[in-house]
């Protein structure tokens, strides 16, 4: 690790997640010296980072990262972004244009060709671009994708996915429930299982969707190592009655040749862990986050047929 503390901005600091980054730059040892976010209820901030400048509008916030950077030594070394979705690409490269790499959340883009202009870009500055990819830092998850490589070449393994995370109506009226803005359902609430999935399970060999509406989608996709029977829903009617029964409104299950895979636990530092491989040079990057993109993106093409 570094000797003396690194300089953060982020992006989208009133987010669900924006914590998790402010988590993890404190606990590596760093300080957010600037945040930025259209609204204003940011007062987590104060349990991390109460010295942080904060901003509201984005072209003050570019200044005042602009300003840092011409001081040299007071310059931003990393931009954290946890804003909407169709703004990644854009606050990426607001960080590698203020001399800063870039560690945004899922998806990194949304589009499979933003990719390509990304990669451009990191040549020109010099600059990373990094994604949280948390899932494939759990010791679960590592140990099932170590299970799969030992196994049989010519094995296919039958998998089931069925992920319900209950959403009120506000849901519907944000940046979450547009397709343009956040990529629909497969994408804000799947990017990070198909990334899983196709990390243990190798390359997409088809790629099918079976149904898709404002609240529900699934889907069949076929990989190297495994046909996957996908199902995601915001519906809080979709649950199983034992899990309403029980007061839960989410309900995951992953199953795999009729086995239940376990991974409920263990989620609580791994955007921590994510920045301590980032800062160590071993992040990932655009070609990693490359084949989720392309899975989601081409559901999103598919749905909008359906219509």
């Amino acid at each position: 690790m570094q000797s003396s503390p690194l300089q953060f901005a982020l992006i989208g600091a009133a987010g669900y997640i924006a914590p998790r980054h402010m988590k993890a730059i404190r606990d590596t040892g760093n300080v957010l010296v600037a945040a930025l976010d259209p609204f204003d209820s940011v007062g987590i901030i104060d349990s991390y980072f109460p010295e942080a400048q904060f901003f509201i509008e984005p072209e003050r916030f570019d200044r005042h990262l602009d300003k840092l950077r011409r001081k040299g030594d007071a310059r931003v070394d990393y931009v954290s972004i946890c804003s909407p979705n169709y703004l990644h690409d854009a606050h990426i490269r607001m960080a590698l244009r203020n001399q800063a790499h870039a560690i945004c959340e899922k998806p990194l883009v949304l589009n499979p060709w933003n990719l390509d202009a990304l990669e451009e870009i990191e040549k020109e500055t010099g600059k990373r671009i990094y994604t949280i990819l948390q899932l494939r830092l759990h010791p679960a998850v590592q140990a099932l994708r170590e299970k799969v490589l030992a196994s049989s070449p010519d094995k296919v393994f039958d998998v089931q996915l069925e992920y319900i995370t209950s959403r009120g109506r506000w849901y519907h009226y944000s940046w979450k429930g547009n397709q343009e803005k956040s990529g629909g359902i497969a994408t804000n609430i799947g990017v990070h299982f198909f990334d899983m999935l196709s990390w243990i399970f190798g390359s997409v060999k088809e790629n099918l969707l079976t149904r898709h509406t404002h609240d529900r989608a699934s889907g069949i996709l076929v990989l190297e190592r495994a046909r996957v029977n996908w199902f995601l829903c915001i519906n809080a009617e979709a649950l199983p009655n034992e899990v309403k029964q029980k007061g839960k409104t989410t309900y995951r299950s992953l199953s795999i040749d009729n086995e239940e895979f376990e991974f409920s636990e263990g989620f609580t530092d791994l955007h921590t862990q994510s920045y301590r491989q980032i800062l160590d040079g071993h992040g990932f990057g655009i070609a990693d986050a490359r084949q989720s993109i392309n899975i989601v993106h081409d559901i999103r093409v598919q749905a909008n047929m359906i219509k």
